[in-house]
């Protein structure tokens, strides 16, 4: 194999470039999947989940800030762990995160055929076998043949997938000024089962939430980062949770909780009551909710099937993980068996255990590799040969990290955390077989190479509020600036 291709570097991510990398790594298709889930074991008070589980966001990501400083070459808990424990330690944490993105990939068709079933109410389950199917086979063939095409289509489609989100909370966002009493009797009562249920709800809630791990850029890259990052972080999960509260105000404003725990298409049913006093726009507002659920969705598979095949390479090159995860397709030049694999096997996941099942899993498996990233903060900082490279209080981040990271572990129940820790010893005989062979050091080069890691971390400020930021950035200097027309006129 070649050379890794070059990428055109920036001089410096300062720290609004960093939020961006923040915010548009997290706000994904997950909102439209979890929106609801608090009112079945909470009612309105779930509010108070979705805060609590952007600070625990926050203070997990600070930890992964932590990390990059410390080794700034590499980034993500397999390298984090395996510089501070060794190749064993590394592969445990690999492999849990290969688990974590492998269990979110079966969540996606459920997710698909649910808004799917919006337009088409009376799918069998034989019909939304066949769906599936098909939806999984599409995204193979996407990332098997097409996915330089794919990257770009997924540019254009940005506005389209995410747009409607911000068309639901500014009309809703009306609504609730307009209708104060109706909100206030859809609010009421706030807290009908109490808190007894927080934690599973919180587990469900903080699904929406990952994806920060993309703070873990290299910190070379960034002004100041050790000022910059904990900074963008902060800003950055403030900006989402803020946005998913506004979503999520207004989903409890317009519908009683009590439908809404059992809607599984909430959004576009409350955009049909929002617009509900005109047929016609409750209908199209409905169905432009519907559709960019779709496609948010189907790009989230799409993004996180890359990812995850991806993970699974870094592994077999590593010498970790079965060789046929490393096999290039010689034409498309994608690690198409390892994609195949991952998708067939999420496809029979998605038939056989359900959402919310599927959806906590993975959180316990995500909860897992933050616990060791928090952890390998200790070891990172002795060995540091450059103090002043870390952030300021990293014994006390690297605290609290790990203790927010098992309070999400104690929160998913016995069977779950059972199951999670057997399909994480599972991977140990793989280990055993696997490890002693010799690195593919050309692939693993061109893999975590520097060029490689940059252009994957900047790929992530096109998307959705990031995208849009940049834009209000640069009008913003058009306006105020040199590049103001109307300044250089006068």
């Amino acid at each position: 194999m070649g050379e890794a291709p070059k990428v055109r570097l920036r001089s410096q991510l300062t720290l609004f470039d960093t939020t961006n990398l923040v915010v548009g790594a997290t706000i994904g298709a997950d909102i439209y999947v979890v929106s609801s889930f608090g009112a079945a074991y909470l009612g309105p008070s779930s509010l108070l989940i979705w805060v609590m589980a952007g600070i625990i966001s926050i203070v997990i990501a600070l930890c992964f800030a932590l990390c990059a400083t410390l080794l700034p070459r590499t980034g993500g808990p397999y390298a984090y762990a395996r510089k501070a424990w060794g190749p064993f330690a590394g592969f445990l944490v690999g492999w849990s995160l290969w688990l974590a993105e492998w269990t979110s990939l079966a969540v996606f068709p459920i997710a698909f055929v649910r808004y799917l079933m919006f337009f088409l109410p009376n799918l069998d389950w034989t019909q939304q076998t066949i769906v599936k199917v098909l939806y999984v086979a599409f995204l193979i063939v996407t990332n098997v043949v097409g996915v330089k095409a794919a990257g770009r289509l997924n540019d254009a489609l940005t506005f389209i997938k995410l747009a409607p989100l911000v068309l639901f909370s500014g009309i809703g966002l009306l609504y609730i000024l307009s209708n104060p009493l109706a909100v206030a009797s859809n609010l009421t009562p706030f807290a009908p089962y109490g808190f007894t249920n927080a934690g599973a709800a919180l587990i469900l809630i903080f699904w929406a939430y990952a994806g920060f791990e993309i703070s873990s850029i290299p910190a070379g890259e960034i002004e100041h980062p050790r000022k910059t990052l904990p900074k963008a972080i902060v800003i950055g999960m403030l900006i989402v949770t803020a946005f998913y509260l506004v979503v999520n105000v207004v989903l409890f404003g317009v519908r009683p909780w009590s439908q809404l725990a059992a809607d599984t298409t909430p959004l576009a049913s409350a955009t049909g009551v929002l617009l509900s006093a005109s047929p016609a726009l409750s209908l199209i507002g409905g169905s432009i909710v519907g559709i960019g659920a779709l496609i948010s969705v189907a790009g989230a598979d799409e993004s996180g099937m890359i990812g995850t095949s991806r993970l699974g390479y870094a592994l077999a090159v590593d010498g970790l993980f079965p060789r046929i995860f490393a096999e290039v397709h010689p034409r498309y030049k994608t690690p198409y068996l390892g994609i195949v694999i991952q998708a067939v096997t999420a496809l029979v996941a998605s038939m056989v255990a359900d959402l919310s099942t599927l959806i906590t899993t993975s959180v316990f498996f995500l909860a897992m590799t933050y616990v060791a990233t928090s952890l390998s903060i200790f070891p990172l900082r002795r060995n540091n040969k450059n103090p002043e490279s870390s952030l300021r209080g990293g014994s006390l981040i690297a605290l609290l990290g790990t203790i927010s990271s098992l309070y999400l572990i104690t929160q998913c129940s016995l069977v779950q955390i059972t199951t999670g820790l057997v399909l994480i010893a599972v991977g140990i005989p793989m280990y055993i077989w696997y490890s002693p062979k010799k690195e593919m050091d050309e692939l693993r080069d061109v893999f975590l190479s520097r060029d490689s890691i940059l252009q994957r971390t900047y790929r992530e400020e096109e998307r959705f509020l990031a995208h849009m930021l940049r834009h209000v950035k640069r009008l913003y200097r058009r306006i105020v600036g040199k590049e103001n027309p109307w300044i250089v006129a006068e």
